[in-house]
């Protein structure tokens, strides 16, 4: 589970994220890495598993899996930023190093 700090809750803040953040994209996820401006504070992340993914237990595990991925990742992030991830329909059959190795490879290229 994120920290109640580092969760990206309001739509406003996604539609941000996702129109002024760079971003990067797998097979089965897409990275969008918006920088605050070097306000204080922590990074927060969001997550967005559309039905397109699956039913709804397949999306919860998706979820459950991305959440603990992000968590690791959080502290990889420059100053403060808010990231968004978007599971694509690929996720539902992907296992949790295949999600980890397309999350790590986005930020990096996020962030170059």
């Amino acid at each position: 589970m994120l920290a109640a700090p580092n969760r990206l809750t309001d739509s406003a803040s996604f539609r941000e994220a996702v129109r002024c953040g760079r971003r990067a994209g797998s097979r089965t996820l897409v990275v969008h890495l918006a920088e605050d401006g070097g306000l204080p504070g922590e990074s927060r992340v969001g997550l967005v598993v559309s039905k397109a993914v699956g039913v709804a237990v397949v999306r919860n595990r998706v979820k459950r899996r991305l959440r603990h991925l992000a968590r690791e990742q959080i502290s990889l992030l420059p100053g403060r930023c808010t990231l968004v991830v978007r599971a694509l329909p690929a996720a539902a059959s992907a296992s949790s190093a295949e999600l980890g190795a397309d999350l790590a490879g986005c930020l990096d290229r996020v962030m170059s």
